[in-house]
């Protein structure tokens, strides 16, 4: 009786037990990776494969885009003898796929999902970045492998059709892939091994990457750490010569619920507790006076502080800090290439350890009339030293460290935000900005043609708006006997234009004009412009308003590079006319004269070509330039010819003293 009585409460205990564990919101089997495909067994290297697991029809109905909901997974795992640092793989998505969220991983552009990935996409590892061995985990699937569980949309491919992309394949540096084999209909494998003929200085031993370089890096430097929270240095680095930022805005994506406390150097775009207060934060830091918390969005976005902030004790007194979001090119001032700030950040459980540290990633960067910038992920690198604050000849190494290099891309259908305008000494017409240049606006096709080619205008044309120059260009038209199309043309829309003038050519030397207007509200200090000249650039000999150089890119010397004189390198902003009611605006302008000889470049023909610029830069930004060049037809008037000749001639003389 007392044995039954003892059975009996032995299995009630078994079954509570596993009543316990059922209603526990995590199983057993949750902690162990999925086994790899059998395929994987013959690699030796790093096996990726893509499945296909699932998917159903979405709505609306849509017969010519009818769009799916799909799943699958990405699975990478290291068959190799050495560590795989910081993993990146590629999925080349072909149906216009939409994706919503993945697992374990991050776009390694920088982009926050959901995001379109129809063209492509390369996935970064995020939180597990690097793999392991099998031998030094001893199979250890956890650390070993990573599987990225991919929900997202794409379009036109329905059952019992498979979307599968176009190829996968590893994209860390040094290593080989084959293409892709179908295994069955719904999944794709392949095995990448290492490159024999790569070669690097990154030895097995070392416990961090390399640094690598980019038009633009920005350091996340822990310097100090506490259970609770942490204080990073963040350090914006351009190294592009041609690279710039104004108004600097920076985002990026917190990951594990993190929340700034406080800042020094930069400051939110939007400052607001509300969602700690009302969320998980709020209910951890139950103490914690949420009033003096700075922002809790999960995308914050930083912006620089004015200079006045410098010396401010409280938000100020970080070096390189304070400069109103401005980021100079190394080759015009290095003490202005970076920008510094510093943010105390506090942490969520499970991450209450001072050792637990994640930076946020979905890095962005831009600015205002500024090259466009692509991020990728945050990586682990050696952590950076400073000069000790003592005044000691010694460093002090931070905590950690982690490295986003961020380079300069044009997006596609992007257009510019500055355009160039030719005009030369043997032709009077002008030919300008293409039309719609910087853009046009969509309901444009009533008022203007945003697909004819621009007519060309008379010099004094460029001195006024677009809209005020209808009577002066068709009046000209009228006297050259151009064509005009009804309606006209659409303007340019661009908030800076330059004119390029081949101002004289002679046997021994040349000239040339160029001329910056600023039609913008926003006035640019510190300015710069640069052209490339593919093969007049080395005889450049001076400029005579500008401060100007000869620049060397990528051991190439096709660069002028150009900024006003010290107190001259401020273009005012677009201003009201002496008689608003009856003139047009006027925009901020600078110009000078470029004189070249033909010395060293005996070869080049001048008007045919070789005297304008194939690429023209203001502040980073590429402008668009017109589809065809002046031509010598002939048609100046004697009069102004001979004006033109003697100016010439008189600026060649005072080149050669």
């Amino acid at each position: 009786m007392a044995l039954n009585q003892s059975y009996d409460l032995f299995f009630i205990f078994i079954f509570n037990l596993s009543l316990l564990f059922s209603l526990l919101p995590f199983s057993f089997s949750q902690t162990v990776a999925d086994a790899p495909s059998p395929a994987a067994d013959t690699c030796n290297g790093i096996f990726l494969s893509y499945a296909y697991t699932s998917g159903t029809k979405l709505k609306p109905t849509d017969p010519k885009h009818q769009p799916y909901r799909f799943e699958s997974v990405l699975t990478v795992l290291n068959n190799g003898d050495e560590k795989l640092k910081s993993w990146r793989a590629f999925v080349g998505f072909k149906t216009d796929e939409y994706l919503v969220s993945a697992s374990n991983a991050v776009l390694a552009d920088g982009t926050s999902l959901p995001a379109n990935v129809g063209n492509g996409t390369l996935f970064a590892g995020y939180p597990m970045t690097d793999l392991k061995t099998a031998i030094e985990t001893a199979g250890d699937l956890n650390q070993i492998q990573v599987q990225v569980k991919l929900l997202g949309t794409q379009f036109g491919v329905a059952a019992p059709s498979v979307p599968l992309p176009e190829t996968i394949h590893l994209a860390n540096d040094g290593f080989l892939c084959p293409k892709p084999s179908l295994q069955g209909k719904s999944e794709m494998q392949v095995c990448c091994t290492k490159d024999p003929k790569f070669k690097t200085n990154v030895t097995v031993e070392d416990e961090f990457l390399p640094r690598q370089s980019g038009d633009l890096t920005i350091m996340y430097d822990v310097t100090r750490t506490y259970d609770s929270n942490y204080w990073a240095q963040v350090t914006i680095s351009n190294h592009n010569p041609l690279g710039r930022l104004d108004n600097w805005k920076l985002s990026f994506d917190w990951m594990r619920d993190e929340f700034i406390y406080t800042m020094k150097g930069a400051y939110p775009y939007v400052v607001d507790s509300s969602d700690c207060i009302f969320g998980s934060q709020g209910q951890h830091y139950r103490d914690l006076d949420f009033g003096n918390v700075l922002n809790c969005e999960r995308r914050p976005t930083i912006i620089d502080l004015p200079l006045t902030k410098a010396n401010d004790t409280t938000m100020g007194m970080i070096p390189k800090c304070c400069r109103n979001g401005t980021i100079l090119p190394p080759t015009m001032d290095p003490s202005k290439s970076s920008s510094v700030f510093q943010m105390q950040v506090f942490k969520m459980p499970p991450d209450l350890n001072r050792s637990e540290l994640s930076p946020p990633q979905n890095w962005k960067i831009n600015g205002t009339l500024n090259p466009n910038y692509k991020c990728g992920p945050p990586v682990r690198v050696s952590p950076s030293q400073f000069p000790d604050p003592s005044g000691l000849p010694l460093n002090t190494t931070v905590v950690a460290s982690w490295q986003v290099v961020c380079n300069i891309t044009r997006p596609k259908n992007a257009s510019p935000k500055c355009c160039v305008s030719f005009s030369a000494y043997f032709n009077e017409s002008v030919v300008p900005c293409p039309t719609c240049a910087c853009g046009c606006p969509r309901n444009s096709a009533n008022t203007c043609r945003a697909n004819a080619t621009a007519v060309l205008v008379p010099p004094e044309a460029l001195l006024v708006p677009f809209e005020n120059r209808t009577a002066i260009t068709r009046a000209w038209a009228d006297l050259k006997h151009f064509t005009v199309p009804n309606p006209m043309p659409c303007g340019d829309n661009c908030g800076v234009s330059i004119n390029w003038h081949l101002y004289s050519d002679f046997s021994r030397g040349w000239s040339a004009r160029i001329t910056i207007f600023n039609w913008d509200e926003t006035a640019f200090p510190d300015w710069f412009a640069a052209v490339q000249l593919n093969k007049a650039t080395p005889g450049f000999q001076k400029m005579y308003s500008f401060n100007g150089t000869a620049l060397e890119l990528n051991g190439v010397n096709n660069t002028i590079f150009m900024q006003g004189l010290p107190g001259l390198n401020y273009i005012v902003a677009e201003t009201d006319a002496a008689n608003p009611q009856k003139d047009p605006r006027v925009p901020g302008k600078q110009q000078t004269v470029i004189s070249f000889t033909k010395k060293t470049t005996p070869s080049i023909n001048i008007a045919a070509g070789d005297g304008f610029p194939s690429k023209v830069f203001f502040n980073g930004e590429e402008c668009a330039l017109p589809s065809m060049l002046p031509t010598n037809s002939g048609n100046r008037k004697g009069s102004t010819t001979v004006i033109s000749i003697l100016i010439a001639v008189l600026v060649f003389m005072l080149v050669q003293q």
